[in-house]
């Protein structure tokens, strides 16, 4: 799958990377919460469930599920 080309974080300080333990305090550039998801900063989908969708396809369980 293709990463997306992106531009580094306009904000300051810059948003956390999708890669960081405290990836979903990005900032959000879309929300849908009539569908559950946002688009954060940093190329993440964040679900309401705490699941994610990190840039390159990878998925994050949500937190209420993880073992």
């Amino acid at each position: 799958m293709l990463e997306p080309t992106r531009t580094p974080c306009p904000h300051k300080p810059p948003c956390p990377p999708a890669q960081a333990p405290d990836l979903y305090r990005a900032h959000v550039l879309a929300a849908h919460p009539e569908q559950g998801w946002s688009l954060l900063c940093n190329g993440v989908i964040a679900f309401d469930d705490l699941g994610a969708l990190l840039p390159g396809g990878a998925a994050l369980v949500p937190a209420r599920q993880a073992a």
